[in-house]
């Protein structure tokens, strides 16, 4: 190894399985909570088969839980050593919830954070460093590139995997999933590493993202020298080019910005704002919260107060945009021009379908040493690069960050099905296989919730997930379907109103509105316009639940790597703040040197 610093200490199997057991016998009573699904909460009568109390009484009670957990963090949970020493929480007959106080600090106490099973991403830097300080483009800043979301992102898992290729002497990345290529090209480009951004989708977008952004890097870091006698030089040849460089990359920006609307939260989220966890608040004094949607690649570093709002709410200032007009003869002669990066530092993208499965030197012909890397790998190629990592003997280190749980596959979610010899995604460790235990695609889907937005305030769609459990009621009643497979989609932002939004959901789904007069649709509304509450109050339950059921995912494939003889150190690392990124959590391994 190139360093020689100690890696801190991480839990072993057993005590990981310890706590896997424990977080079991919780979920076992609670998952139907989150395995229940918000469209059928009406007609499947969904309140009063899980829930015990009022929705007033669960609401409140959620309140004086953050309140309390505010004032006392995580004292009253982290005295508690197991679900036994809770008060109970299910009723033994019926498994409703009858307490709600009992059922929060659960939740709080298996997740993540509590249960001590992250390692420190400062601790683990510093250990990878060991007393030699980073070679890094100090003047490069990364928030001129990308969104301050993605450059959040980026910035710390490009440093964490820089930091590790050091460690361990290795040159070459291979990133799973890299999409538009943000990662693989900071990676080449600020850190000098070879890259190969493997997508299963066309890459040419991400390749010719990459080529723009070298030649502004080229540009950029002329201008970032600090000698101002060279600024007051510089040619007219280079301004021709940076001017045409932004003019490159403002066009990606201005050809797929797409708008994006926020549905008004109810007045209980924002009475819930700043008090789930106790740190949230201190963390957002100065945060600007922005969307999970990724965005093309974008100069705008403004801090105004368009930054206060959701990302896209207003279009681009039109005096930052440089005018579309048609290229001249000379322009396109300019566009000729390569400014050639080292060759020690490229990034490749390739299309290719990855699997558990998949031979790497048949997609990568000049395949070494390696360290294999994802950044929000979507469903089962988060499982697929950890088995890939153990499988391939060029792959010495992984970094993962897992995202969209709800498209996992799991082997025990049919029982009557019949599987074929294909990896599933869930469970991947010997512990969970052997009690064959199955999440569900609804708890999956619950996983992805943000407790953490939720808490500063991005409170649920409430409004919106209301409009759509009365319209399953009346598909049900007026139409006589009792499962309706198709999706409404994005309807309740194009909606002036309640018959608005039913009338386009049903010619979506190429139903009859002219069967149904306004009074019958208002009449609907109308019946369950009190009850409107129990289903704001059953949400948040599933938010709370949320980082129980991620806490799962993540623990099994710690586990599964840990069970794993070839593996010299393995951990699960926060690497992003979770309100401004909530899939978090990188998993990260190295194996015993040969």
């Amino acid at each position: 190894m190139a360093a020689s610093g100690q890696l801190p200490v991480t839990q072993d199997l057993s005590t990981l399985h310890a706590k896997l057991q424990k977080l079991l016998r919780f979920l076992r009573e609670a998952l139907p909570i989150s395995n229940a699904h918000t469209v059928d909460f009406y007609t499947e009568s969904v309140w009063e088969k899980l829930v015990d109390l009022p929705p007033e009484t669960v609401l409140s009670a959620l309140r004086t839980s953050a309140a309390a957990s505010e004032a006392c963090p995580l004292e009253e949970a982290g005295r508690m050593s197991d679900v036994t020493d809770f008060p109970k929480i299910f009723c033994e007959t019926s498994q409703k919830l009858v307490n709600v106080e009992a059922f929060a600090l659960a939740a709080k106490y298996y997740s993540v954070q509590n249960l001590g099973i992250c390692t420190s991403f400062d601790q683990l830097l510093v250990a990878l460093h060991g007393n030699q300080k980073q070679k890094t483009d100090e003047n490069v800043k990364l928030d001129e590139f990308m969104n301050l979301k993605k450059s959040h992102e980026v910035q710390a898992m490009s440093e964490l995997i820089s930091s590790i290729a050091e460690y361990c002497g290795i040159k070459q990345i291979i990133d799973l999933g890299s999409g538009k290529g943000y990662l693989s090209s900071f990676l080449s480009l600020k850190y000098g590493l070879k890259v190969y951004g493997i997508d299963s989708s066309n890459t040419r977008g991400a390749e010719e993202r990459n080529r723009k952004l070298k030649k502004h890097w080229k540009v950029y870091g002329r201008r970032s020298k600090p000698d101002v006698s060279e600024l007051a030089l510089q040619t007219t040849k280079e301004r021709k080019v940076q001017d045409e460089t932004k003019a490159d990359i403002e066009g990606i920006c201005n050809s797929s910005t797409a708008s994006q609307e926020k549905p008004p939260a109810s007045d209980f989220l924002s009475e819930f704002s700043g008090s789930v966890i106790s740190d949230i608040r201190r963390q957002m004094e100065n945060l600007k919260v922005y969307s999970h949607r990724e965005e093309n690649l974008c100069f705008e570093n403004a801090f105004s107060l368009r930054d206060l709002l959701p990302v896209n709410a207003i279009e681009p200032n039109s005096s930052s945009q440089i005018p579309k007009r048609k290229m001249s003869e000379a322009s396109k002669e300019r566009r000729k021009i390569t400014l050639k990066s080292n060759e020690s530092n490229i990034y490749s993208p390739l299309t290719s379908i990855i699997t558990a499965d998949s031979e790497l030197h048949d997609i990568i012909k000049d395949l070494e040493d390696c360290l294999m890397v994802g950044l929000h790998t979507c469903g089962d190629l988060a499982p697929n690069t950890l088995r890939i990592f153990t499988s391939k003997s060029e792959v010495k280190g992984v970094c993962s960050v897992g995202c969209c749980y709800h498209l996992l596959s799991e082997e025990f979610e049919n029982p009557h099905k019949e599987y074929t010899q294909e990896r599933r995604g869930f469970p991947m460790c010997h512990y969970l296989k052997e009690e064959r235990w199955c999440c569900g695609r609804n708890a999956r889907m619950s996983a992805c919730l943000a407790l953490e937005r939720v808490a500063v305030g991005q409170g649920l769609p409430t409004e919106s997930l209301f409009y759509r459990a009365i319209l399953q009621d009346i598909i049900k009643e007026c139409y006589g379907i009792t499962k309706c497979d198709q999706h409404v989609g994005k309807i309740y932002s194009k909606s002036s109103s309640f018959p608005d939004y039913v009338r386009k959901s049903l010619r979506k789904l190429g139903l009859d509105e002219s069967k149904l007069p306004e009074k019958i649709i208002m009449d609907y509304y109308e019946k369950y316009k009190p009850r409107m509450n129990e289903l704001e109050a059953f949400n948040m339950l599933k938010v709370v639940l949320a980082p129980c059921i991620e806490t799962l995912i993540l623990l099994d494939r710690l586990c599964y790597l840990k069970e794993q003889d070839d593996i010299m150190w393995s951990a699960l690392v926060r690497l992003f703040d979770p309100v401004k990124s909530p899939r978090c959590y990188a998993i990260i391994a190295l194996k015993k040197q040969q």
